[in-house]
């Protein structure tokens, strides 16, 4: 097995490994670009780690991230990149994400897109206004939806736009979802707006018990998160072969945990929704029976 297979498998056993509510890399890809999403999902879940490892100070994190971009930067197509131990930083990822790069010309822009949110994360714990938070999930979330798109030889705008407003839908659906471990971590992504036209008082999320103003709160948030599936939902229509069955398992992952937490009165301090074996089978169920709708453009 050569050094770049090596690394590959490494991507792929990171991205196994870890819990998520939607598919990474699942068999529902088609085969020849699983190795090359588990890299994408490897650089971006090991930096976000990064970001959020509590047992560093705020500062050496974003050392670390500034140090994760330069090693991204010497990644450019036609370069050779330079491995070195870094701390944090497993040679694997980048020797799996060079090949990436250079086979699909992917942009680095979307991968810069991602470093910036995740030393956001370390800076900011308080969002002023819904566009705010957007504008996080803008870089948070919509590169990895748009670089899957560029992997399966889609570059058209009106896919790009209906990706972004599922992987802006996906992220939000995990922010209310986690809202305790977020709170209980400092952070609250309900945005100022939002909770002070309910009336909610953060302080009282510190009880650990959700109030009907924070319930009202999220419910709003949801509405609007939502919005963003349905505007979202024609990327799934708009891609062919074995993708559209990924995109379809991950739109309806996202819509069932948001439909559970509607169920559960958004109350995550009682009970964080997740899912399990049957809803899979559910979910396969739906791809299989779902009702295409022709592909627009999302809302502004």
């Amino acid at each position: 097995m050569s050094a770049v297979d090596e690394a590959y498998r490494a991507c792929q056993d990171l991205a196994q490994s870890h819990y998520e509510n939607f598919p990474v890399a699942s068999r529902l890809m088609p085969a020849h670009l699983r190795k090359h999403v588990a890299a994408v999902y490897a650089f971006a879940r090991t930096a976000d780690d990064v970001a959020d490892e509590p047992g560093r100070e705020p500062d050496e994190r974003l050392r670390l991230l500034a140090e994760w971009r330069s090693r991204l930067h010497g990644l450019a197509p036609g370069s050779r990149p330079a491995l070195r131990a870094v701390e944090g930083i497993p040679d694997s990822i980048f020797v799996a994400l060079h090949d990436t790069i250079e086979r699909f010309d992917l942009p680095l822009a979307l991968f810069d897109d991602l470093l910036d949110a995740f030393a956001q994360d370390v800076t900011t714990h308080r969002y002023q206004t819904w566009p705010a938070v957007l504008d996080y999930c803008r870089r948070s979330a919509n590169p990895v939806g748009r670089l899957v798109l560029r992997l399966s030889g889609y570059r058209d705008d009106r896919l790009d736009h209906a990706s972004d407003a599922v992987c802006t839908a996906l992220q939000l659906t995990n922010f209310w979802q986690d809202l305790a471990i977020d709170w209980s971590r400092g952070r609250l992504y309900v945005p100022q707006d939002i909770w002070s036209a309910h009336r909610a008082d953060p302080a009282t999320l510190n009880s650990g018990r959700m109030t009907a103003a924070w319930t009202a709160s999220i419910g709003d948030c949801a509405q609007r998160t939502r919005e963003l599936f349905a505007d979202g939902r024609a990327v799934c229509d708009g891609v062919s072969g074995r993708l559209k069955y990924e995109l379809r398992a991950t739109w309806l992952g996202g819509t069932r945990i948001l439909a559970r937490l509607d169920r559960g009165r958004y109350d995550v301090f009682r009970a964080r929704p997740t899912l399990g074996s049957i809803d899979a089978l559910v979910i396969a169920c739906g791809t299989l029976l779902w009702r295409e709708t022709r592909p627009s453009p999302t809302r502004s």
